[in-house]
């Protein structure tokens, strides 16, 4: 409680030395919209273990020019020093999940933004709806018919729920707390355009940001998605996407220690589980343990030309390269001793 508090001074000072200099800082919480965040920019990627406060942090507040009148110098964005993010998630419900490690995988992810973040982020649960539903089938011959003309269907549906009410009473309690001066709002629904809307109308001096989950893809550097119109007119500023380079370099360790045990990044969220895999099988004879060989994987080799074999297993070409050295390092330390030396060594 004690460190909360001087945390929340500190905070206070630095807004208001700022002032003094004639450059506001603006206290900032950020608020995700995980399930935006997850289909707008992380899924079909690597870059699922993502450090949202670095991706925050160093990449997109120092990106953002906001000026709080026109001529003025651009304002300071500063986190806040307690609660710097709060996101916005349900758990996954086993028997709806894509994937046979979908719920270890994200208990796994949580555990590690938890640690990693050491109080400065904080999770908002809401829970995922699975029932079934009669809906309207779209006729192949006739997708215009109207729904009313159609038949239907039993299907299982699967909802989030709460995660918005959360998210709309969370940034609107903050903002009438007068304990932020900025929000920062990371999605692209409109069921929040509301929030944003009666924000505006009674918290005015309360600066609001709208970050969209998009990502540029393709040469001419599209968007997957278009900034929402009704959101963005609520905004003073708004960041209409996410830069795969600015994902890349706001990654968690692959393995982040925890109180009782380390959370591990899942190897179906590498770029190439296979190769992950396969790095694992071979370097077991010399690292037993999976932690070890992730530990080795991230440090630099003079081997492999000043490169990390975890960067390396990315493509094709790099895997081969790390598959190499571990076999000839494996193969010259038999040769000398009749078994194999540690690989670190």
């Amino acid at each position: 409680m004690g460190s909360g508090r001087l945390g929340e001074k500190a905070g206070a000072s630095r807004f208001f030395y700022a002032r003094e200099q004639g450059v506001p800082a603006l206290r900032t919480r950020v608020y995700i919209d995980g399930y935006n965040l997850y289909y707008g920019c992380l899924r079909k990627t690597a870059f699922k273990w993502l450090d949202v406060l670095a991706l925050f942090e160093a990449h997109i507040l120092p990106s953002i020019l906001y000026r709080p009148e026109p001529g003025a110098d651009p304002a300071t964005m500063i986190l806040h020093p307690d609660c710097a993010i709060k996101y916005f998630t349900a758990k996954i419900i086993d028997s709806a999940a894509k994937g046979e490690d979908s719920v270890s995988s994200q208990a796994h992810y949580h555990n590690a933004l938890t640690a990693h973040c050491a109080g400065r982020l904080s999770f908002v649960m809401g829970y995922y709806s699975l029932y079934k539903a009669n809906q309207h089938i779209v006729p192949a011959d006739d997708p215009k018919r109207w729904p009313r003309d159609c038949d239907k269907i039993q299907v299982w549906k699967l909802e989030e729920k709460q995660s918005d009410v959360n998210l709309a009473l969370q940034l609107y309690d903050d903002a009438l707390s007068g304990d932020v001066d900025q929000v920062v709002l990371v999605t692209n629904d409109t069921d929040l355009a509301p929030a944003l809307e009666m924000l505006k109308a009674r918290c005015p001096h309360i600066v609001r940001g709208l970050v969209i989950p998009t990502r540029n893809v393709g040469a001419g550097g599209d968007l997957e998605r278009e900034a929402n119109v009704s959101l963005a007119k609520l905004a003073h500023w708004v960041r209409r996407h996410i830069l795969d380079e600015e994902l890349r370099a706001s990654q968690l360790p692959d393995v982040v220690p925890g109180r009782r045990r380390a959370s591990i990044k899942p190897h179906s969220w590498y770029a190439k589980p296979h190769h992950l895999a396969k790095m694992l099988e071979m370097a077991r004879p010399v690292l037993r343990g999976e932690c070890e060989i992730l530990k080795w994987a991230r440090r630099e080799s003079v081997h492999l030309g000043g490169r990390r074999p975890i960067d390396l297993i990315a493509t094709d070409a790099g895997a081969a390269e790390v598959f190499d050295y571990i076999e000839s390092y494996i193969r010259e330390q038999i040769e000398k001793a009749g078994e194999p030396d540690d690989l670190s060594s």
